[in-house]
């Protein structure tokens, strides 16, 4: 994306010069997404596994034996949407069903040898998108990015609205530099002081 500034001097990125889509977190995450994928779709190439597809594969290796709730939790696929993607990845032979041992009502996800290979085959890919993707961030910037986006990624958004308003409080305002509050507003001292 382009690098302009505006009338202020703060930066602004691509085409929106600062109006409103500047300064909204959902349409900037889309566009950021959107920028992601492309690079993950060039890097894996035509045959490759889609992004999320990956998400499930990693997630079974890490997690095997998993439960389909668990691989709702660890990808943050909607539960409708992973059920399609496992029955998918299932006829395809990269993923296998099982019966919970623990719970007779529950199913559990293993990788396939094929699954496995898959998921081999497609780690460097991966490795090479998001190299890409933090390149475009200056190396300073990198790490507190990816902090940022975790910390987004395990944000219950069903939380409560008491717990969230906690989260929102608004900033404190600032004590003068003796440590009183300062109670009276600058207009009013400032005509005293004139007066």
């Amino acid at each position: 994306m382009a690098k302009t500034k505006d009338k202020d001097g703060k930066a602004v990125h691509g085409a929106d010069h600062g109006g409103a889509l500047a300064r909204s977190p959902s349409h900037l995450l889309h566009r950021v997404l959107q920028l992601a994928l492309d690079i993950y779709a060039e890097e894996s190439g035509s045959g490759g596994i889609t992004q999320r597809q990956f998400a499930v594969l990693a997630a079974v290796a890490e997690n095997e034996g998993v439960t389909q709730t668990g691989l709702v939790r660890a990808t943050g696929i909607d539960r409708s949407t992973l059920a399609d993607m496992v029955a998918r990845m299932i006829t395809k032979g990269h993923l296998e069903r099982h019966r919970s041992d623990q719970d007779a009502r529950a199913n559990t996800v293993n990788l396939t040898p094929a699954g496995a290979a898959v998921l081999a085959e497609s780690r460097p890919k991966v490795a090479m998108a998001d190299a890409r993707i933090l390149a475009l961030l200056k190396p300073s910037k990198r790490e507190g990015f990816l902090e940022l986006l975790a910390d987004m990624a395990v944000t219950d958004v069903h939380a409560e609205p008491e717990a969230k308003a906690k989260k929102l409080k608004a900033p404190k305002a600032e004590k003068p530099a003796h440590g009183k509050k300062d109670k009276k507003p600058k207009k009013e001292k400032a005509a005293k002081k004139a007066a």
